[in-house]
């Protein structure tokens, strides 16, 4: 990997305490930190809760909120900020009946302090799972991955005037099981980052411009898991998110362009990990993840320095 186009200043596990920790998000809000994720007794098939840290500096983090319902499996927290200014927290919410899944369908919380949030909200439709959104022009814009048969798995663009009715823009139509995606806006072009588990297993990176029916796709070279990016200043795309070297998984910080994915810095990481949240502050680069490298599934947080920035 080209390492002298990013380099890690440091890296912190910042919370260990459930069985298993996992699937993050990180944000700035009003001066403070917040990293939210799923706790659980193991990766999945089990009820989960999402807890949210709140930060003054980024070094010293305390628990905020745990959000929970009896019976669900509440994980892949994504924080941004909802119409109006508030907090939200994005999340999939799957009952779980002796130890198997029974349908699924997004939940919303919101929150003015990222203490004290409203009571998990479905949105959508049951079988959705709007992985992240991001806003535009005064709208909501997210993908859902639905799976409507275990060898048919599908992607469609939602849209939103508020944020809880979302209604379906366009079937993507990408081949090779797609799922986890993240969308994001550079000006009123709108990017994504979708992950796929079938055929060769590449990510897809996708382009559009409004009304975003009509999307260019390219493949890339490398399978992802939980993709993250985020628009630069000047509008270059750095990217995080699980890979594969040599058959085994770590967590790295890429390169993006319209067209592909090029991992430059891998972060401190092993097993079972991915999932990152990032945020560019003072000219370093915040990313949340989680990892098993040290044992069981912890929370990290590291800081890296790019050079383009």
């Amino acid at each position: 990997m080209p390492k002298s186009e990013a380099e890690l200043v440091s890296v912190r596990m910042i919370w260990e305490r459930a069985r298993h920790n996992a699937f993050t998000d990180l944000a700035r809000y009003r001066g403070e930190w917040l990293c939210a994720f799923r706790e659980g007794a193991s990766h999945a098939l089990c009820a989960g809760r999402i807890r949210v840290l709140r930060s003054r500096d980024g070094h010293a983090w305390e628990s905020a909120a745990l959000i929970a319902e009896r019976g669900i499996d509440l994980r892949d927290p994504k924080l941004s900020t909802a119409p109006g200014g508030r907090l939200e927290l994005l999340m999939g919410g799957s009952p779980v009946r002796k130890g198997r899944y029974e349908g699924r369908r997004p939940r919303v919380c919101r929150s003015s302090d990222g203490l004290s949030w409203t009571p998990p909200l479905p949105i959508a439709e049951e079988g959705d799972w709007l992985w992240r959104v991001d806003r535009a022009r005064g709208r909501s814009y997210g993908i859902s991955y639905r799976l409507p048969s275990p060898r048919r798995w599908t992607v469609a663009l939602l849209e939103s005037g508020d944020g809880f009715a979302y209604r379906e823009l366009v079937d993507l139509g990408i081949p090779g099981k797609p799922n986890e995606a993240t969308l994001r806006f550079r000006g009123r072009e709108a990017i994504a980052l979708v992950r796929r588990e079938g055929g060769n297993g590449r990510a897809w990176i996708g382009a559009s411009s409004p009304p975003y029916r009509s999307w260019r796709w390219s493949e890339t070279e490398e399978r992802v898991g939980g993709p993250d990016f985020i628009v630069l200043p000047g509008g270059s795309l750095v990217a995080a998110t699980r890979i594969w070297r040599r058959g085994e998984p770590s967590v790295a910080v890429c390169s993006m362009t319209d067209t592909s994915l090029s991992p430059i810095l891998e972060l401190p990481s092993g097993g079972d990990c991915g999932y990152p949240g990032m945020v560019l502050h003072r000219g370093l680069l915040w990313v949340s993840y989680y990892s098993s490298h040290e044992g069981k599934a912890r929370i990290y947080l590291a800081r890296v320095r790019l050079a383009k920035v």
